[in-house]
C-alpha cells in the first residue's frame, strides 16, 4: 500500500494533524519514538485566549477557539473521557502599575467576550495572595495533553498505523511520486518533530529555537482545589484534590531535558508568590519546546521539495492553534486554499536560499 501521508513526530501537532488527515478519508502512517519527557507529554496544556504583561488577545483567538473546542469535544465523545477542562483563568496584577495598565488597556476595546470581570483589589479567595487584585479571563482552561495523546497512540498501534521508532533521516529517499522510507511509500511526508527539526537537513534553515521548560507538581497541605487556573508570571492549573501544575521556566540557553534546582526553585517562589498555603513539591520535568522567532508556527511544504512539509513551531499555544491550523494545512495540502502568511514558512525562503549557498557542494 502507498500511504498518502506520512506523519514525522507524534506530539501535539503531529498527533492532531495526523488525525485530521484521518478524519478526512487518508491513509496516515505516523512515524514516532515513544519519549515520557517530550514537551507535549509534560506540559500543563494551558488554552489561554489572553495573553502576556500587555494584555492583548492571542493571535486569531476568535478562530481558534471554536475549532479548538469542536475537536476536543468529539474526541471526548469519542473515547468517553474528559480530555479538556473548561477553567475561568484569575490573572494576578502583580502592582498597581500593571493593574493601570490593565485598566487602560480595557478602556479601549470590547472585553465582554472574554473578560468576566476586573477587580482592583483583593478577591478575598482563601490561600490567594492578591493584594491588586485582577482579571478573571474566560473561555480558557487546559487539555490533559498525555491522555488524548495516550489514547491516540493506543488507536493508531491498533490499527497498524504507526511505527514507534526513531526515525532515521539517512532511510528516506525523494521519489517522482512521493517518498520512500525503509520499505514504506507514501505520496507526501510531514515533519511534526518539535524542536528537533533543527537536526533536519532539510528544514534546519528555519528559525526556531529549542527552548527549555520546566514544570512542578505541587500538593498543598490544606486540600486547596479552586475553580480557577491562575496566573502571575506562572501559571497554577489545579488538577483536583489540592494538586497543581505549575509553569513553566524558559530557558533558551540551556536547552536540555535536565530538570534543575534553579529550576524548581524559581517555580515554587513563583507559587509562593500566589498563595498562602503550604505545598510539597511531589514531581519536576523538564522538556524542550519549539519556540520560533516571530512567535508563529511554521507550516507549508519545502520550496524545492514538494513531497515533504513542515508542521510545527506553535511553542506553548499548540493546545489553542493545533486544531484550526490542523484543519488549515490539511486544505492547502489538498490544493483548496493558500496558507495563511503568518504562518507559511515561505516567510524564511531567503534563509533557505542562503543556507544552501552555504552548504558544501
Amino acid at each position: 500500500m502507498i500511504y498518502d501521508f506520512i506523519v514525522v513526530g507524534h506530539g501535539l501537532a503531529g498527533a492532531i494533524l495526523a488525525e485530521t488527515l484521518r478524519s478526512r478519508g487518508k491513509n496516515v502512517l505516523v512515524i514516532d519514538e515513544p519519549k515520557e519527557n517530550s514537551a507535549s507529554r509534560v506540559a500543563a496544556g494551558l488554552l489561554n485566549p489572553v495573553a502576556g504583561k500587555r494584555f492583548a488577545k492571542s493571535w486569531l483567538v476568535d478562530t481558534f477557539i471554536p475549532a479548538a473546542d469542536a475537536f476536543y469535544d468529539a474526541l471526548e465523545a469519542r473515547y468517553g473521557q474528559q480530555l479538556f477542562f473548561h477553567k475561568p483563568i484569575y490573572k494576578i496584577f502583580s502592582s498597581i502599575e500593571e493593574q493601570n495598565t490593565w485598566m487602560a488597556k480595557s478602556a479601549g476595546g470590547n472585553w465582554d467576550a472574554y473578560i468576566s470581570a476586573t477587580y482592583t483589589q483583593s478577591i478575598n479567595q482563601p490561600g490567594i495572595d492578591d493584594p491588586f487584585g485582577g482579571i478573571m479571563i474566560e473561555k480558557g482552561g487546559f487539555l490533559h495533553v498525555y491522555a488524548m495523546l495516550d489514547l491516540l497512540t493506543e488507536d493508531l498501534l491498533k490499527r497498524h498505523l504507526m511505527l514507534p521508532e526513531r526515525f532515521e533521516i539517512s532511510e528516506l529517499q525523494l521519489t517522482e511520486s512521493g517518498v520512500k522510507y525503509k520499505s514504506i511509500e507514501a505520496k507526501h511526508l510531514v515533519f511534526c518533530e518539535g524542536y528537533q527539526i533543527v537536526n533536519n537537513p532539510y528544514f534546519a534553515w528555519l528559525p526556531l529555537q529549542p527552548t527549555k521548560g520546566e514544570v512542578l507538581e505541587v500538593q498543598t497541605e490544606q486540600n486547596f482545589s479552586p475553580e480557577c487556573i491562575y496566573n502571575k508570571a506562572v501559571y497554577v492549573v489545579p488538577e483536583g484534590g489540592g494538586r497543581f501544575i505549575i509553569g513553566a521556566t524558559y530557558d533558551w540557553r540551556n536547552p536540555d531535558e535536565e530538570i534543575t534546582e534553579q529550576g524548581k526553585e524559581e517555580l515554587a517562589e513563583r507559587f509562593r508568590q500566589i498563595t498562602t498555603q503550604e505545598f510539597t513539591v511531589t514531581g519536576h520535568w523538564a522538556g524542550i519546546r519549539p519556540a520560533v522567532r516571530d512567535r508563529r508556527p511554521l507550516a507549508g511544504t519545502h520550496p524545492n521539495y514538494k513531497q515533504l512539509s513542515v508542521f510545527n513551531g506553535m511553542g506553548s499555544k499548540g493546545v489553542l492553534m493545533a486544531p484550526y491550523l490542523s484543519q488549515h494545512f490539511a486544505d492547502a495540502l489538498a490544493g483548496e486554499t493558500e496558507l495563511l502568511p503568518e504562518v507559511h514558512i515561505s516567510r524564511y525562503f531567503s534563509l533557505y536560499y542562503n543556507y544552501i549557498k552555504h552548504q558544501t557542494p
